[in-house]
């Protein structure tokens, strides 16, 4: 059975859409996509059915990466529908946990940066008012966080 992860970010148009795209770059040069499968989501509802945004497109492809995305808001319903519910920032984690109905719920509920070595536990920060740099520094972030996590879920 395939271990499914979400990740989570405010809209669900730069940090989680580009985390989606780069773990399912590392399950197919790893050939792990029959142990996971990936999606994402955003806390607000405000971007529902768009692309992920321009920067973010033009930063993945400036890093090799091409990826299609239509956002959509995170729902109660992820809680059963996925094993690892893996947010960008700590007020995302606020918005998601009071959507919780149930302790083990919760439990799926962890920071991306969290399997950053080089920041543990911080914020991936939000590039949405910055420039260039701020999103290359969020496709660092992602790139080396996504693969620690397949990394770290490969052993179970």
């Amino acid at each position: 059975m395939q271990q499914k992860v979400l990740f989570v970010c405010l809209g669900n148009i730069c940090r989680s859409p580009l985390a989606r795209a780069l773990f399912q770059k590392h399950l197919e040069d790893r050939n792990l996509t029959h142990r996971f499968s990936c999606d994402s989501a955003g806390t607000s509802g405000l971007h529902q059915g768009e692309n992920a945004d321009p920067r973010t497109l033009k930063n993945a492809a400036q890093n090799g990466l091409l990826f299609n995305h239509s956002a959509r808001q995170f729902r109660v319903t992820d809680f059963e529908e996925f094993d690892h519910i893996v947010v960008m920032d700590e007020s995302n984690e606020v918005n998601v946990l009071k959507l919780c109905r149930a302790d083990h719920h919760a439990q799926k509920v962890s920071r991306m940066r969290n399997w950053d070595e080089e920041n543990p536990g911080a914020n991936v920060p939000d590039p949405w008012y910055g420039g260039e740099e701020g999103f290359e520094e969020v496709f660092r972030i992602l790139e080396r966080s996504t693969l620690a996590l397949l990394k770290d879920l490969s052993k179970v």
